[in-house]
Parts: structure tokens; C-alpha cells; sequence
């Protein structure tokens, strides 16, 4: 398998925690998102959107978007599983990851901010609203974890909620979110730095790294 990425898509640092997880080597292929190199014509023809990750299958397969590339990756690999228990414990999991990956994260990432610069809004307006739209985000998954057990998002393991926390923490951070108050998600959080699958996928880990 082929992954195209950029050391700091949060996109592409989910599939790498999964392909972890699953004990799955890729061979990576580094796409400089401030460069512009996912517009590229020959990136294109792989995934017309231009954006990253891209999935190479070992078949010839292109598979796009992080989270269907997850649940592909959990389809046909369900060991370790990233999507366990009841379908009710599933749908929990799963509605968590998607409140980062459909509802925090596009609305701060570097394409979304990039056109609010070119419309002239000042930096700070610009940040700072990011920075908003994560806090508030991360403080109603903080909710959507309450009463659960850990140490993980939904047990004793890690799981695609895990998978979609830890790159959406990172932009946290960069950003200057103050997480100190949401208990629960610095459970799961430490509990993502301790576990190797994470360590090996961490933005400062990889090939591209600046």
C-alpha cells in the first residue's frame, strides 16, 4: 500500500495511527500541503478533490477520505478491531469521530483558513476563530464521553474516536485551546501517547517533518 500525506494533515495522521494499529506497513508519499503539491496533475488523477490522505491498495485501489479509509482498513483487516462492541457502542464511536471529522476539523483546516486570509480578515480574527470553533467542539466531545470508562475514548482500547482525538489535539495545541477543564479527553489523550501505534504516527515521527 501506497499513502499519500503530509506530516501535519490531521487527515492523513488519522490513517497512519490506523495502519498502526493494524500492524500494516505503506510506503509513504509526501505531498507539501503549503506548497500546493496535492493540485498537482498527477495527484489529481489519484484524487480529484486534492486533498490528502490518498490510499494506494495493494490491488491498484484508490481510496480517499481518512475515515472511509478507516472503516475500509477495518473491513478488511477487523483485527485489531477499530469499531468494537454492540452496534449501539459502534454508533456512539463512530458519531464521536465524525463530530471531529466532519464538524471541528473542516471548518479549520488550512484550505478554510487559507481563503478567510485571502479575504482579507485579520490574522487574529482569523486564528481565533479557529481556535473557537475547536474549543467548542472539543468541550462537547468532552459530553459525548461522560460517564464511560477509559482509558481510552470507549474503553480499554484504542478505537476510531481515539483515531480522529489525537491529530484534532494537535491543532488544539498549535492553535492555543485551553483543554485543561475536559477531564475525559486528557485521559484519552495520554492514553494515545503512552501506545506505540500513536508514538509511530506523530507529525514529528515522519519522513517530511519540519
Amino acid at each position: 500500500m501506497k499513502l499519500h500525506g503530509y506530516f501535519r494533515s490531521s487527515a492523513a495522521w488519522r490513517v497512519r495511527i490506523a495502519l498502526n494499529l493494524k500492524g500494516l506497513p505503506a510506503e509513504h508519499a509526501f505531498r507539501h500541503l503549503r506548497r500546493g503539491e496535492q493540485r498537482a496533475p498527477d495527484y489529481l488523477c489519484l484524487n480529484p478533490q486534492g486533498l490528502l490522505p490518498s490510499l494506494e491498495t495493494d490491488d491498484g485501489a484508490v481510496l480517499t477520505q481518512s475515515v472511509a479509509i478507516c472503516e475500509w482498513l477495518e473491513e478488511t483487516r477487523p483485527e485489531p478491531p477499530l469499531l468494537p462492541g454492540s452496534p449501539l457502542d459502534r454508533a456512539r464511536i463512530r458519531a464521536f469521530a465524525l463530530a471531529i471529522a466532519c464538524d471541528i476539523h473542516p471548518v479549520q483546516n488550512l484550505k478554510v483558513l487559507a481563503r478567510l486570509r485571502g479575504m482579507q480578515v485579520p490574522e487574529e480574527e482569523v486564528t481565533g476563530w479557529a481556535r473557537s470553533v475547536i474549543q467548542e467542539g472539543l468541550e462537547a466531545c468532552e459530553l459525548l464521553l461522560a460517564g464511560g470508562e477509559g482509558p481510552f475514548c470507549f474503553g480499554p482500547a484504542p478505537t476510531l474516536a481515539d483515531i480522529c482525538l489525537m491529530p484534532q489535539v494537535g491543532n488544539a495545541r498549535r492553535f492555543g485551546c485551553d483543554l485543561g477543564a475536559l477531564s475525559r479527553i486528557n485521559a484519552a489523550v495520554r492514553a494515545c501517547e503512552a501506545h506505540p501505534a500513536f508514538i509511530e504516527a506523530a507529525p514529528e515521527r515522519q519522513g517530511d517533518a519540519e
